[in-house]
């Protein structure tokens, strides 16, 4: 879990003490609600609704629903995103032909660093583009047409949105917001993802193994004869379209536990994360310390509690050393002026 939010740390974008704070105050907002040994009621400010802790889909959807939809209003956007017609969204043997090899490249990338906590599957699409720049023979033309600057880093995207189910599934652990929502659906159920959800409930875990599948294959069924409706949904007015995004978050917050306060947490959060991308503040960071806090706080202090108070346990383990030892490692990384400098560059672009 160190290393997960070592890893977020370093892939945020922008100012690495922004990320940071972000992380920090993701772990502290984390430590709200009732402390599972002493019972003790922490920093609710007297607040009843807070007794359980901040519901997470009120801070997730008003940081990634609100404060997006706010920000976004004050940017200057025309009425439609699509204004002329359709050409042919098919691609040709030719096209295929060409990004053959950037598919099959992007994917095996994908595949690999989408295990990697911390935002793996992110990473994935921009190493992938990185490398098609890399090895392309007129690499000028990235981001003037050439569709492999698409092919790879969607192939990357999409092998890494899958193998980032390995360490959700295996160990509990979100390697990114996208997961952190899905622990949190599977934690309503009464489910608790980690090493023994395949023995517990092999029929969930086999499952959705088996929705992966079917889950791509509808989206070719879906996607291919009916991209040409998806793409005239951008056509949907900017007045319409915000409006509904609100309601529908308020909707949820509401009925995830019937309770008035998610509305009012959810409101004040909304304001926060609009502050916070004015601020240039990404906001993964805090969703991840959010959602790891907790976790890594309870297996913190068992681990304590086993080995009677002494930390020298964590690096008596050869696995836990190896985490600690890659989270110190990527923080040497980015006290290197040389590797900061291409990791904003590369961000940037």
């Amino acid at each position: 879990m160190v290393c997960g939010l070592i890893a977020a740390v370093v892939l945020a974008r922008g100012s690495l003490l922004k990320a940071i704070a972000m992380v920090v105050l993701g772990l502290l907002l984390g430590l709200v609600g009732t402390d599972m040994n002493s019972g003790a009621r922490r920093f609710n400010f007297g607040m009843t609704g807070l007794a359980d802790g901040i519901e997470f889909v009120a801070i997730s959807m008003a940081i990634y629903g609100i404060a997006e939809v706010v920000y976004n209003l004050e940017q200057k956007q025309v009425a439609d995103v699509v204004a002329g017609a359709l050409g042919r969204v098919w691609p040709s043997f030719a096209d295929v032909k060409q990004c053959a090899g950037s598919i099959l490249r992007g994917t095996g990338l994908g595949a690999v660093l989408g295990v990697l906590p911390g935002g793996g599957a992110l990473l994935a699409s921009f190493a992938a583009y990185t490398v098609e720049k890399r090895v392309a023979s007129a690499p000028r033309q990235f981001g003037n047409g050439d569709i492999r600057g698409v092919a790879a880093p969607e192939s990357a995207n999409n092998a890494g949105a899958q193998t980032s189910f390995i360490p959700m599934l295996t160990l509990g652990i979100p390697g990114n917001p996208t997961m952190a929502m899905m622990i949190g659906a599977l934690m309503i159920h009464g489910i608790a993802p980690g090493p023994r959800v395949m023995t517990d409930r092999p029929g969930l875990f086999w499952g959705l193994i088996a929705s992966m599948w079917l889950g791509n294959l509808m989206l070719v069924v879906l996607n291919l004869p009916m991209v040409g409706i998806w793409v005239r949904l951008l056509r949907v007015p900017y007045r319409l379209l915000y409006p509904a995004i609100i309601v529908f978050c308020y909707i949820g917050a509401y009925t995830i536990n019937n309770k008035a306060f998610d509305v009012f947490v959810m409101s004040f959060f909304a304001i926060f994360g609009y502050v916070a991308l004015k601020l240039d503040c990404e906001p993964a960071p805090l969703i991840l310390g959010f959602v790891l806090g907790p976790m890594m706080e309870e297996n913190l202090r068992r681990a304590l509690l086993i080995s009677r108070g002494d930390p020298i346990v964590f690096l008596q383990e050869p696995i836990s050393l190896a985490f600690l030892v890659l989270a110190a490692g990527l923080l040497v990384v980015l006290a290197v002026p040389a590797i900061r400098v291409r990791r904003e560059e590369a961000l940037k672009e």
